[in-house]
């Protein structure tokens, strides 16, 4: 992707008329046989070349949080952002553009024409297992960041593509199952929560999901022709979810491509239907054009400009990487303003938790990306403190079942002499076909990597033992493997999966674990060599070497950890979840923390009122000390950079600028909607427009549990006045209202604000909820500034849709504050 053309070319620029008229006349000067070719990929990760229109292939990659490229190769390392709930809990749409920017970046870096993201499926229930990846239970808060990250990834003339339309707020079953949804609260929550991206940001590609929505598999419903392509304008790609096209009926529908290739339902079944008239002509010729048009947009045909020729001033993606992280970090406790800690005071801070050592930064699934290096919170604050401030560290709780990749820094080649294992591709007699240096003990190749010819891959690697004591190691794969440790056989035989999950044993897959006695320093030689299968539909291989962490004492852990905490000027403990536990695949069985962890902060807290809790969680964990410590501080997956962001925000050298993206319980028990699993084959959406903050707000109005924590909320070190707000008082409708809020910071610092403003209406003959969000505007201002921020609030805020949208005119309520449980400053508006 060239992002300027010599001044000699003159061709015209994608999206102008020529361009067009240029890209409709290659599209029908193709072979039919071509034309339908072009609509399957032509591999796990691309679109078919063309040479003779000079039309190169198009490369997708899956985001949202990172681009990892075509291959899951560790060398081949990518920026690891922090998790979309992160960046959505920054309320900053220009956040938003910039980390769509740095992926955008990273996508020219490695080739990638189009990321797979944003994922913009609502947090319909907190057990939603995807959710980490996704943005938020509001669908103008999903609409307005989703919209400022398809911007910034576009403006590095790379296609965005927004997901899982439509409907998908769950994983279990997610191939099968059919969500059952009305018109109304499709258009107001789900589909609402697409249209910016489409309509303001014109994203060039939309992928549609796994799931029926009423009835009908999302790759064949109308719902990719209206709203999509006829009401919102959409001229892009429609890509297949990956087997997402069922059939051949899928091309009489508004899908466009199906992935992977180069085998699945289209292809020469395609072909026939057009031939025999099942499939009209015209309807594949239309999708040519689509994918041309994008391949222009992209800079893959020659005869065409791309999109973008100009491309803006680069963006440091580590320092992209960390401000998100810290934007987006949202405290929610601060007992007697502990934080932000003073190192100046501070001699000794006793650190406990697994995830202070082994941060999670990423979800679990297709979202995984490879980072060179991440940094931990243990690490982050060692980085950051001066040097006469002693920092311990104590587990104190073990997060990570099962096994888990071995430390990159623990393996030594012994065929190359280097760090990290080393791989070798044998032919089925035996002998060598290749060979390569790997950095890491978990591999995997998805469609590439694998030489032609290769029937077996063997792994060696020396890892050395940091403790003394019994180790428990092992493989994960699924097929046939054999490992032998320090020249021993331990394991030849067949592992199965178990699961019917699409790629879930490329991320966590069923293992065999032996136990190895060693003294500290010793090297275990570990060797395994993998039967590949003989035929695969799609080719994908997993390996993992690895460790799986035992715990003989748990009490012993949690009393080394009190101890060290005992008489510390601070405590900071780390929890979080795993990938085990958020991740694409499946659905989450609770809300806990898993393990031992909440004993281990209540230990902490009874010895130390200093106590600090990060919380590392993609989604809401419920929190039954909430009310004793003395500073919780959600971090979110918190990206290769997670460990500087925290130890800015407790040492005080950032301020803390989320606010909640969704809704915190206090119990499972307590959350309105918690249906994930398809009762025979379908999870009704019964709940209607009242999803997240509006069925806790509509629990509540019936006397039912409230939520720990509203959404919206979020504290930070400095505080703030918000004056009278301002606006007409009545206004036509269909149009847009603008609310003028003055804001004083009263306090003694810089801080950012979050002004929310939401609606009500109380004397109404439609079905509402008790308010919904209709604005927000952040405002950073210094100690004892003033100044004033201005929300607008879009005319459709006010509608309802009612076999269109209408609107009941009247007055409406117009709410000013920080979050959806707030003290509101009210304003009525009379909509006629």
């Amino acid at each position: 992707m060239n992002p300027t053309l010599p001044a000699a070319v003159t061709v015209p620029v994608a999206g102008s008329p020529d361009a067009e008229a240029r890209i409709r006349d290659l599209a029908q000067s193709l072979s039919l046989e071509d034309q339908v070719r072009l609509l399957t990929g032509a591999d796990v990760w691309s679109t078919h070349a063309l040479p003779g229109i000079g039309l190169s292939r198009v490369v997708m990659s899956d985001g949202p949080a990172g681009v990892r490229g075509e291959d899951f190769d560790e060398r081949h390392d990518s920026v690891s952002l922090p998790s979309p709930t992160a960046l959505s809990a920054t309320w900053s749409v220009d956040m938003a553009r910039r980390y769509g920017q740095v992926l955008g970046q990273e996508a020219r870096r490695k080739g990638v024409h189009a990321v797979l993201g944003p994922t913009i499926n609502l947090h319909r229930s907190p057990l939603g297992g995807r959710h980490f990846e996704c943005l938020s239970e509001d669908p103008r808060l999903t609409a307005t960041i989703a919209a400022g990250y398809v911007a910034g990834v576009q403006s590095m003339g790379v296609g965005a593509t927004p997901k899982h339309y439509l409907a998908n707020e769950a994983e279990t079953d997610r191939f099968t199952s059919d969500s059952v949804v009305d018109e109304r609260t499709l258009r107001e929550l789900y589909l609402a929560a697409f249209e910016d991206a489409v309509t303001e940001s014109r994203t060039w590609l939309v992928m549609s999901s796994y799931n029926s929505i009423n009835g009908i598999t999302a790759s064949e419903n109308s719902l990719l022709e209206t709203p999509l392509s006829t009401e919102w304008g959409f001229d892009g790609v429609v890509v297949s979810d990956w087997t997402g096209v069922r059939s051949v009926e899928a091309a009489n529908a508004r899908q466009d491509l199906e992935m992977p290739g180069p085998v699945g339902h289209w292809g020469p079944k395609l072909l026939a239907a057009v031939e025999d008239g099942r499939v009209s002509r015209d309807a594949i010729l239309e999708k040519v054009v689509r994918i041309l048009r994008l391949a222009a947009r992209v800079g893959s045909l020659d005869s065409v400009s791309p999109a973008v020729t100009e491309l803006p001033a680069p963006l440091n993606a580590a320092a992209v990487a960390r401000e998100v992280a810290v934007r987006g970090a949202v405290l929610v406790r601060n007992n007697g303003g502990l934080l932000p800690l003073d190192p100046a005071r501070l001699a000794r801070i006793a650190v406990s938790g697994h995830n202070a050592e082994e941060a999670r930064t990423q979800g679990g699934g297709s979202a995984t990306v490879m980072p060179r290096r991440i940094i931990p919170p243990l690490e982050g604050l060692r980085e950051a403190l001066p040097a006469g401030v002693s920092v311990t560290y104590h587990r104190g709780a073990k997060v990570a079942d099962g096994l888990q990749a071995f430390p990159r820094t623990s393996l030594h080649n012994p065929v190359s002499d280097v760090p990290g294992m080393r791989v070798t591709f044998l032919a089925k007699d035996g002998t060598e076909i290749s060979g390569e240096d790997r950095l890491a003990s978990h591999l995997i190749w998805f469609g590439v990597g694998i030489p032609d010819g290769a029937a077996a891959i063997r792994m060696e690697a020396d890892w050395t033992a940091p403790t003394a004591g019994i180790h428990h190691l092992g493989v994960g794969t699924v097929g046939r493997i054999q490992l032998s440790l320090s020249g021993r056989e331990v394991f030849n035989g067949n592992i199965e999966d178990s699961t019917d999950v699409l790629g879930a044993a490329l991320f966590d897959p069923p293992t065999v674990i032996h136990p190895v006695e060693t003294l500290a320093g010793e090297r275990v030689r570990i060797e395994a060599v993998y039967q590949l299968p003989a035929d695969q539909a799609i080719p994908f291989t997993a390996i993992l070497l690895g460790e799986e962490t035992a715990v003989e004492d748990p009490q012993a852990e949690i009393d080394a950890a009190v101890e060290a905490a005992r008489g510390a000027d601070a405590a900071v403990v780390v929890v979080g979840t795993s990938a085990a536990i958020e991740s694409e695949g499946f659905d989450r069985k609770d809300l806990d923390l898993p393990g031992h962890q909440n004993r281990l902060v209540e230990a902490v807290a009874a010895v130390n009122p200093r106590t600090v809790v990060v919380v590392n969680s993609g989604s809401p964990v419920v929190m039954p000390w909430l009310d004793k410590v003395g500073a919780v501080l959600l971090g979110w997956f918190g990206g290769q950079e997670f460990g500087r962001a925290i130890a800015d925000i407790l040492l005080g050298a950032e301020e803390p600028g989320g606010r909640l993206p969704t809704t915190w319980p206090a119990a499972l028990d307590d959350v309105p909607v918690r249906q994930t699993a398809p009762v025979d084959g379908k999870v009704v959406y019964a709940e209607g427009i009242h999803v997240g903050y509006r069925a806790w707000l509509k629990q509540q109005a019936a006397g039912g549990a409230a939520p720990a924590l509203p959404f919206g909320y979020g504290l930070g070190y400095t505080t703030f006045d918000l004056g009278t707000p301002s606006a007409s008082q009545a206004v036509p409708a269909g149009k847009d209202v603008v609310v003028h809020v003055p804001i004083r910071n009263t306090g003694t610092r810089a801080g950012r604000e979050v002004v929310q403003v939401y609606l009500e209406r109380t004397e109404t003959e439609v079905e509402r909820p008790v308010r919904w969000l209709a604005g927000y505007a952040g405002a950073h201002l210094a100690a004892g500034g003033t100044g004033s921020v201005e929300v607008r609030i879009p005319a459709r805020a006010f509608a309802h849709y009612d076999g269109g949208w209408q609107v009941e005119r009247g007055t409406f309520r117009i709410l000013v504050g920080r979050h959806s449980a707030d003290d509101f400053q009210p304003l009525d508006v009379e909509v006629r």
